[in-house]
Order: C-alpha cells, then structure tokens, then sequence
C-alpha cells in the first residue's frame, strides 16, 4: 500500500514520523499506537520504501479468523472498534490475481534492521 492509500483507509493523515523515519513502521509493539493496531488486527509490515512511500502489510502467521481476532483484541484492552473500523475499511482493497500462490517464498531476503 502507499502511504496515500493507508491515509485513505484511515480517514485521516498520518503522522508526519511515518514519512521521514523508518523505524515508525517497525514491528515492535512498544513503538506506537498505530503499530498496536496492525499487529492486533492480524498484520505486519514488510518491504518499507521510504523513498516511493510504500510498504507491504502481511497476515500475520497463526493469526485467527476476523471474529476470533476481534475478541482476543477486546480481551487484550485494545479499542475492538477502531480495529474493527480498519478491518471494514481494507476488505476489498486488495485482489490477488488468479494463479498467484501467495504463500510461496519470494526469494528475497528483507532485514527491517538495515
């Protein structure tokens, strides 16, 4: 997605540290509210490209159904509504063309440390 898109989703602008620093999208849960929220929607970021303002979220693996993940967020103190408002605002924005094995390895190797 871009980072256009992502503003698109969420109805309102990212914060101006998504675009300049690298680390924002990192995986740690302790790094932001924002990250919080991917991670307890069942999603990782991958791939970042701060240059073209891009990156890739990926399901989570072991990541439950939709409904499963909204009561273990709720059980976790995380707002179910807000994760519940992403969850409807991504259905449908992403179509995986016939053919494509999703689950097959890229062959690329990503560090999110260099």
């Amino acid at each position: 997605m871009t980072f256009a898109e992502i503003e698109r989703v969420l109805g309102f602008s990212l914060p101006e540290k998504a675009s300049g620093i690298r680390a924002w999208w990192s995986n740690n849960p302790s790094n932001n509210v924002m990250t919080k929220a991917w991670l307890a929607a069942g999603y990782v970021t991958e791939r970042v490209d701060m240059g073209s303002r891009r990156l890739v979220f990926r399901r989570s693996e072991g990541t439950p159904a939709v409904a499963d993940r909204s009561t273990r967020a709720g059980e976790a103190g995380r707002s179910v509504g807000f994760l519940d408002r992403i969850r409807s605002r991504l259905a449908g924005t992403v179509t995986i063309p016939e053919g494509v094995d999703i689950t097959a390895p890229t062959g690329e190797v990503w560090d999110a440390e260099r």
